[in-house]
């Protein structure tokens, strides 16, 4: 099976879900794996704020780290290959890249925090 990692930036939680104002991308990703988690099928997410030794001890996201700055961020590898920086990768792409189906109600994911007005962080 294939294997997907992605680098996050900095995030106050582990989801970056969390907060007042949610960013419906960050929603959007987490639901997706999420719902592959349920199919048996995981994406590793390692943050730059909780796993920074994750972001040093990997070369390849070490050597783009030290080259382009944390601007890079997210970086999605795919099989250990960088296969796409700068964005989350679209839930097409990630079921390409997997050869699997993401249902529909992943592709728009809108919500509140649970955190509360002052957030989780």
């Amino acid at each position: 099976m294939k294997s997907i990692e992605i680098y996050d930036p900095a995030m106050c939680c582990s989801t970056g879900v969390c907060g007042p104002s949610i960013d419906p991308e960050l929603m959007r990703i987490a639901a997706v794996i999420n719902g592959l988690k349920q199919k048996g099928i995981t994406i590793r997410r390692h943050g730059l704020s909780n796993e920074p030794q994750d972001f040093i001890s990997n070369k390849v996201i070490s050597d783009l780290l030290q080259k382009e700055g944390a601007d890079i961020l997210p970086i999605t590898l795919l099989d250990g290959a960088v296969i796409k920086t700068g964005t989350y990768p679209t839930n097409a792409e990630i079921a390409q890249w997997l050869e699997t189906e993401i249902p529909k109600k992943y592709f728009k994911v809108t919500g509140q925090s649970s955190c509360g007005p002052k957030g989780c962080c």
